[in-house]
């Protein structure tokens, strides 16, 4: 990949950005530890084991959750060019892809994986799409389209 530091960048700017905002909106939702949030994460391999206290559950979420920022933000960087993807508006581009986030986590990640399923919402469902669009989409897509922009 020719713009390998830019990706290592963007991959942790998005994986910080969007863990940091789940942090705050689980927090202003609940009141309780955004810990929890990775301990959720982790949930996803250990299942319930991973709210116990003595799992080093925390530290699996962080892995995890970087571990699918990086994924994203890799399949994001390899479609950009092949896709012509630079010919879309990049806000729309950061929308179109923040809901596709949402869809293959909320579609075909999650229902793979030992979480707790949860019934659908739609106010839960539009606000994690929202960080995905404002904290993943968004940033890849204007970061992208400034280095096309320079050449």
């Amino acid at each position: 990949m020719k713009n390998g530091k830019l990706f290592i960048k963007a991959w942790l700017l998005v994986g910080l950005l969007d863990i940091l905002a789940a942090f705050l909106s689980f927090y202003i939702s609940t009141g309780k530890s955004p810990l929890i949030v990775l301990k959720f994460i982790a949930s996803a391999l250990l299942g319930s084991e991973a709210y116990s206290s003595e799992s080093g559950s925390v530290w699996i979420g962080v892995i995890l959750h970087f571990a699918v920022a990086f994924l994203f933000t890799l399949f994001f960087f390899i479609a950009y060019n092949p896709l012509k993807l630079y010919k879309l508006q990049w806000v729309v581009l950061g929308i179109v892809y923040g809901v596709f986030i949402w869809l293959v986590m909320n579609k075909l990640v999650l229902p793979l994986t030992m979480v707790k399923q949860q019934p659908f919402k739609w106010v839960d469902a539009i606000r994690a799409a929202l960080i995905l669009i404002t904290m993943i989409g968004l940033p890849l897509s204007w970061i992208l389209n400034k280095v096309e922009r320079k050449g």
